[in-house]
């Protein structure tokens, strides 16, 4: 993912910037910080707080419970608000299963569009990614981030590898319903960053791709290792825009994208091999298909095998926003209109998420506590 934001307009494009589309834009960006403030004030400590200590499983599962209500909103903001259509294609996802997901980077808001796919899973809680760290560090939604246990990398291996593989351990439960997301690629895809991975290519005797960038194996190898006895599949998923590749602000003033297709391919764990050097020619392959898929929808405009999921409810969305509009509603009340200890507390909270969040403090359980307790005393 990356922190650059502009909006592009595109003279050809039906969706122009309108006072309207500032406006209603503005206030979908208030209602989504304010939502997800009193969300993380009043939900973490008592849920991953004081939950997790006593039990990881069940913290994990109320936070996947809560924070799927508050990202409900982004798929409602785009296919119901924005009418953006979102286009399935390929094969169909079951439900209930632990998965690790794949993509191409080809923009900063990739990441966001595959909760519209998660919601219809019934898993929009579940989805994890593994992210640039200075995304961690962002008020209010880099606590959320951190919350809901993302993966921050430096893109650095000597750096990043041991932070993977301490964060991957504790999801090998398969009791946790997990949707592990990496983007091999490592950044958004551009012209320029194509063109260096084409001339890496042609000096390396690798696949000159035109579409996406080679991936890079290590981060997708250590997850594979890691999860690999607790997964059910992979999923390789291909995104595709019309008419252009949105950034975050086209996305909040609903000007682009008009369409946007995302191709599934279902792949057994057993299937994928298990040796660095074979997985990386897995991938190399994986990513040779998605090119020649982005080559083909590029020429007739949609990918092939589409309609495999059903458009979201719009009652179903709508019940979703007024649930999370109340709870914030009340959380509200009691911050600015009741007890000054209200006010204290949320205080308190504010300085300890900023605090964890900075610092990578993780919440810790009781399990956690007594190893450390016992390590301690060992090498006392």
């Amino acid at each position: 993912m990356t922190g650059h934001m502009e909006i592009r307009q595109d003279p050809n494009s039906t969706n122009k910037l309108t006072p309207l589309r500032i406006i209603r834009g503005l206030i979908c960006l208030v209602v989504f910080i304010s939502t997800a403030f009193m969300f993380l004030m009043y939900f973490v400590p008592a849920v991953v707080g004081i939950l997790r200590f006593l039990n990881v499983h069940y913290s994990r599962k109320v936070v996947s419970y809560l924070f799927g209500l508050w990202l409900g909103l982004w798929p409602f903001f785009f296919e119901k608000i924005n009418k953006t259509k979102v286009i399935f294609s390929g094969e169909t996802v079951p439900e209930g299963e632990r998965v690790l997901l794949i993509a191409n980077h080809r923009t900063e808001v990739d990441w966001m569009y595959l909760w519209n796919l998660a919601l219809r899973k019934k898993c929009l809680g579940h989805i994890k990614y593994v992210l640039k760290s200075s995304l961690m560090k962002l008020p209010i939604f880099g606590w959320g981030f951190h919350i809901l246990e993302f993966i921050p990398v430096e893109r650095k291996w000597e750096c990043d590898e041991p932070i993977m593989h301490q964060m991957l351990s504790s999801f090998t439960d398969r009791r946790d319903p997990l949707w592990l997301t990496v983007f091999p690629e490592g950044t958004d895809f551009t012209e320029q960053k194509c063109k260096r991975s084409q001339k890496f290519a042609t000096e390396n005797g690798l696949p000159v791709l035109r579409n996406v960038l080679l991936p890079k194996t290590k981060g997708f190898h250590a997850c594979l290792g890691a999860l690999q006895l607790s997964l059910d599949a992979v999923y390789d998923l291909t995104i595709a825009y019309k008419h252009r590749c949105p950034s975050f602000l086209d996305n909040v003033f609903g000007i682009e994208p008009s369409e946007v297709h995302i191709h599934v391919r279902r792949i057994p764990v057993g299937e994928i091999p298990s040796s660095e050097k074979d997985v990386t020619t897995w991938l190399m392959d994986t990513f040779r298909y998605k090119d020649q898929l982005l080559s083909d929808f590029t020429a007739t405009g949609h990918f092939p095998q589409e309609g495999t999921e059903v458009e979201l409810s719009t009652l179903k969305c709508f019940i979703n926003f007024a649930i999370v509009i109340v709870i914030t509603g009340i959380f509200t009340f009691l911050t600015f209109f009741s007890s000054i200890w209200f006010k204290v507390y949320v205080a308190v909270v504010c300085t300890y998420l900023a605090f964890a969040t900075y610092f990578s403090v993780r919440p810790f359980s009781a399990l956690d506590f007594a190893n450390k307790l016992s390590r301690h005393k060992n090498t006392a």
